[in-house]
């Protein structure tokens, strides 16, 4: 049941993404934004992790998760050192993926040419 949890949630975002970018102006990077900025929402009240609870690790793969992430490592870490903490713990748990985003992007610039 939990891989169909996990099968739903991710296309449930993917469908919705694909609705808004379909039936509205905004660009893919508009709804990249949007959908970080509501998985930080949620996991500012907790509701995040309740969605990982019940759905798994498919909550985890979308971007709503990076979100999820940042807020997550902020919040952490200002228990931790209080409001300074927030600044320091916001990249704690995202470094990783960050890094490897920026460095898979210039492999494949080097790979790839544009069309045009």
């Amino acid at each position: 049941m939990l891989l169909i949890n996990s099968f739903l949630f991710c296309g449930l975002i993917c469908m919705l993404s694909q609705l808004i970018l379909d039936n509205t102006k905004l660009t893919p990077g508009h709804i990249t934004s949007i959908l970080v900025v509501i998985g930080a929402f949620l996991d500012t009240f907790s509701i995040y992790d309740r969605i990982i609870e019940v759905v798994g690790g498919g909550a985890l793969l979308p971007i709503t998760s990076f979100g999820h992430s940042l807020i997550h490592g902020a919040l952490a870490q200002a228990e931790k050192t209080g409001v300074l903490g927030i600044l320091m713990g916001m990249f704690d748990l995202t470094a990783a993926g960050i890094v490897f985003a920026i460095i898979f992007s210039f492999i494949f610039t080097l790979i790839f040419k544009p069309r045009n």
